[in-house]
């Protein structure tokens, strides 16, 4: 689904922005000298060549699976600029290498996946996506509590992989988005709260992806010289208004 022309008009002091499905919300006017029309394009799902020149590496002890996935990666456009078969290999390769994202299997010797997507995430590199072949609960809970932005269950297929590398890298640059805009550690957790709750709602009322619904955040946040933590503030009165 794709969203059409973000319609901005000056309506006793406020501008609205409408877009298919979502009510029309009031976001305050900008400084002046913006135009009264802008255009926001962000294609829900549209491949236009984004994944040619991504820059991978692939951390996998098993063989067999490794070549899978490098295989899989490259058949859509992605470089794969490195493999690892244990967990410190991966962080060196990441640190010497900084690719734009690293598919990791989760248990790896030497160093394990969840360790070596800690040190990667903390350094702010690149987001993981963590190969397992188990689901439970604790070790996606210390998964997520380690910086990793998306599973790949094994056995998986380029359909299960590729998603899963969009979401993170989506969510990598949401965080780094975040972190740039709002200095204070408080300030920055509450911001995201409300951000993630103003995607909760865009994804539901509008049937958006979550990329595609922060892309609507931080465009509208750009275009009107807002806050992104002012536009999700935004979003969530009016359709929460919307809905009572």
């Amino acid at each position: 689904m794709a969203f059409e022309d973000e319609q901005i008009s000056a309506l006793g002091g406020t501008r609205t922005h409408t877009v298919p499905g979502l009510s029309r919300l009031p976001l305050p006017i900008g400084p002046p000298g913006l135009g009264s029309h802008t255009r926001l394009h962000a294609v829900t799902g549209a491949k236009a060549n984004k994944e040619a020149g991504r820059r991978v590496v692939v951390a996998e002890d098993d063989a067999l699976i490794r070549l899978d996935a490098v295989e899989s990666l490259r058949e859509a456009g992605f470089d794969v600029v490195g493999e690892a078969s244990d967990g410190e290999e991966a962080v060196a390769l990441a640190e010497e290498l900084r690719p734009d994202v690293v598919v990791m299997d989760i248990k790896m010797p030497k160093m394990d996946g969840l360790t070596a997507a800690g040190k990667i995430s903390d350094q702010r590199i690149a987001p993981v996506v963590m190969l397992t072949a188990f689901s439970q609960k604790e070790l996606v809970d210390r998964a997520i509590e380690v910086g990793a932005m998306a599973f790949v269950v094994k056995p998986f297929t380029a359909a299960d992989l590729l998603p899963a590398i969009e979401l993170a890298i989506a969510r990598h640059d949401e965080i780094l988005s975040l972190e740039d805009e709002v200095a204070d550690m408080e300030d920055r957790l509450e911001t995201r709260k409300r951000v993630e709750r103003a995607k909760g709602l865009l994804m539901k009322k509008m049937d958006v992806t979550e990329p595609d619904a922060f892309r609507w955040i931080q465009k509208t946040s750009m275009n009107r010289r807002l806050t992104m933590r002012e536009v999700a503030d935004a979003v969530i009165s009016q359709m929460e208004s919307a809905g009572d």
